[in-house]
């Protein structure tokens, strides 16, 4: 690392250096920042280093500055997926012709990458940059190329980044024998449907010296020939040696006549990597917030849903149904489960929690909040393969889907209702529900048959077949991508995952169903309350201190986790090991619902998550890199099933109870 704060100190004098003398932005100098030797080698040490920032200040590095930590597949040795196609636009190159930016690509592997010459993020379009002179010295030392591989970098910052400033850019980088386009769009609103196409949202903040600093996500996309985007790549994930060995798989492939049809893509694909998404909420506090949730684009179709469940069961255990499953029974629970008849005031129903257009969980409350707005300690866990539980709740009270009902219907704080017999005596009161549990069951509702109606409906929630289900058990290599691949590697062996997240010769729920304590519920019970930042709206974020928000809400509700079952000290702050099967839909994490994404919950296992008096021998602190951390992270984004976005539909298209019937 002191190297790395070294090649780092010697950056920054540079940049301060030639800012203070000629007053433009640091980009435009990359390029002969890296020529000289400031970037080229891993371990230089550059005497007259700037040794007044401290290490601390210092930004971390992404893993692309570094050498790779891992051996990179060897090229032509796998293959990549199809992951979409490579839109067009009006554009101008640094020459000043106009054209379309498909013609750049057109009949060549293209590497393009987004940036703007005023950028002064380290890990954002500099390390774009960087990474693509690396790639350009390797493909010209490789040979023969000159022809076949484009790298094209555009700005989307028209305004000031003209042609004639992209030309001048372009000059910081010597000549080669591979083709750098360095191209801008003739106006912002030719380059808008190219930021749309490309999902690259970004916002704008006005600055002190009257500049603008444009806020983006760092994304390079790798489109081959044919013009389907192929690979795309985080900041986490961009690295020269490794996009060196995809452009030269890619140019083996055609060259070699493989797959030179761009191919459909199949339900699996799209919903497992492409067009499933959750609302993170990223930019939300600084105001460039725009929602990317599935739920706000899909539709409402019911499907059948026992047949769904057979058709997608790759991965799966072979589990018969304690009772015969029935299209009756299933449509029963289906209607009860978005009943809001079914708690004390008429107002909630069980998808209010696991709401299906999140994945059945909640992904906009860490913790519940059950009728008149009363607090809930826990996270809402997914309902989705929720039949191969075979533990139910975070603290496993339960064991049974047709019992487990009850809870939250008699809970104070949930629905609400004072008593059993008060929830049979009000179903059986509306005459569609008396009138269907005598057909379904011959009698009316009991305990046991409102149990089993809405335990019917939960068992076919079932959706396998992920993209990991398709490489694994199905034996499809290009089923996931290399990263994803590397990732499954480190969660079975170095990274220790599979010890509590299992996974079977046959089939995998990634969870042991075991009670383990991992810190999260000490910490929170013994932790002082700190400040609260709270977002008001986009860019509105206000500072509430602890005794301010105690004025105002009820006490914290202390959690115990399993001992609060068995009153075992031993079995204090223990919680049940979930399945992680769609966890890339099913943030917030924990059961608390504490950690907001899966890159947080890598970060909190690696550092060996929190100690106490009871911490789970298995948690230990691991020592894995940024690359390593981000193979994890695709991985498990690669367990989404394939028909997440049907049960969904479906979710949207299911009857709700008139409340009127009942006055």
């Amino acid at each position: 690392m002191l190297c790395i704060n070294r090649l780092l100190n010697s950056f920054l004098s540079c940049v301060r250096a030639v800012k203070a003398l000629t007053q433009k932005p640091f980009v435009f100098f990359l390029g002969v920042l890296i020529s000289s030797g400031v970037f080229g080698h891993e371990g230089n040490k550059h005497d007259g280093a700037d040794e007044s920032l401290p290490a601390a200040a210092l930004p971390v590095l992404a893993p692309g500055y570094e050498a790779l930590t891992f051996t990179a597949p060897i090229a032509g040795s796998y293959t990549l997926s199809h992951v979409g196609t490579a839109a067009s636009g009006d554009v101008i190159d640094s020459s000043g012709e106009q054209l379309q930016l498909e013609d750049l690509m057109a009949g060549r592997v293209s590497v393009l990458s987004f940036i703007y010459r005023a950028c002064n993020d380290v890990n954002g379009c500099p390390l774009a940059t960087y990474v693509m002179h690396q790639l350009r010295a390797q493909l010209e030392e490789h040979g023969g190329l000159s022809e076949r591989v484009r790298l094209i970098s555009m700005s989307f910052d028209p305004v000031n980044d003209t042609a004639a400033a992209m030309d001048a850019y372009k000059q910081s980088f010597q000549d080669s024998s591979i083709d750098w386009r360095f191209v801008t769009a003739p106006s912002i609103e030719a380059l808008e449907p190219i930021l749309e196409a490309y999902d690259q949202p970004l916002s704008k903040t006005a600055l002190d010296d009257d500049t603008v600093s444009i806020n983006h996500m760092l994304r390079v996309f790798l489109i081959d020939a044919n013009g389907s985007i192929r690979n795309v790549y985080s900041a986490n994930l961009l690295h020269a040696e490794t996009l060196f060995n995809d452009v030269l798989t890619l140019d083996q492939e055609e060259r070699q006549g493989q797959n030179t049809e761009v191919p459909e893509p199949t339900q699996s694909v799209k919903s497992s990597t492409e067009y499933v998404t959750i609302d993170r909420r990223e930019g939300y506090s600084e105001g460039s917030y725009s929602s990317s949730s599935t739920s706000l684009v899909q539709g409402s179709t019911a499907v059948d849903l026992l047949k769904l469940a057979k058709d997608n069961a790759l991965g799966l255990p072979n589990v018969s149904d304690s009772a015969a499953l029935t299209k009756e029974k299933v449509e029963l629970g289906r209607q009860l489960f978005y009943e809001r008849r079914l708690s004390i005031n008429d107002t909630f129903s069980c998808a209010m929690c696991h709401v299906p257009q999140q994945a059945f969980t909640s992904n906009e409350l860490t913790t519940s909040v059950g009728v008149e707005g009363r607090t809930v300690k826990r996270n809402a866990p997914t309902i989705l393969n929720v039949k191969y539980a075979k533990r139910l709740f975070h603290d496993a009270r339960e064991s049974r889907l047709d019992q487990q009902i009850w809870s939250p219907l008699l809970a104070h704080n949930e629905m609400a209702n004072p008593s059993v017999g008060y929830v049979l005596e009000k179903v059986m009161a509306i005459p569609e529900y008396a009138q269907q549990f005598d057909s379904v069951y011959g009698a009316p509702a009991t305990m046991h048959t409102l149990g089993d109606a809405l335990a019917a409906y939960q068992n076919v929630l079932v959706t396998g077949n992920s993209p990991f289900d398709q490489w694994y058990y199905g034996q499809q290599q290009d089923a996931v991508s290399a990263t994803a691949k590397l990732g499954y590697e480190l969660f079975s062996g170095k990274a220790s995952c599979a010890v509590c997240h299992t996974v079977d010769s046959q089939s995998a729920l990634f969870s042991d169903y075991q009670l383990h304590n991992t810190g999260i519920g000490y910490a929170n019970s013994m932790s002082k309350p700190e400040p609260h930042k709270v977002t008001l709206a986009p860019g509105v974020v206000v500072t509430v201190d602890p005794a301010s928000y105690a004025a105002a809400s009820e006490k914290r509700p202390n959690d115990l986790g399993y001992y609060e079952v068995t009153l075992q000290p031993s079995d204090r702050w223990k919680f049940k090991t979930p399945s992680l099967r769609n966890v890339a839909l099913t943030a917030p994490y924990m059961h608390n619902g504490s950690i907001a994404t899966l890159e947080e919950v890598v970060d909190f296992y690696a550092q060996g998550g929190i100690e106490n008096p009871e911490l789970s021998p298995l948690i230990r602190p691991l020592s894995l890199n940024e690359t390593e951390k981000a193979a994890l992270v695709e991985f498990m984004r690669s367990l989404t099933g394939e028909s997440v976005v049907q049960l969904m539909n479906d979710g949207m298209a299911a009857p709700i109870g008139d409340t009127r019937a009942l006055q």
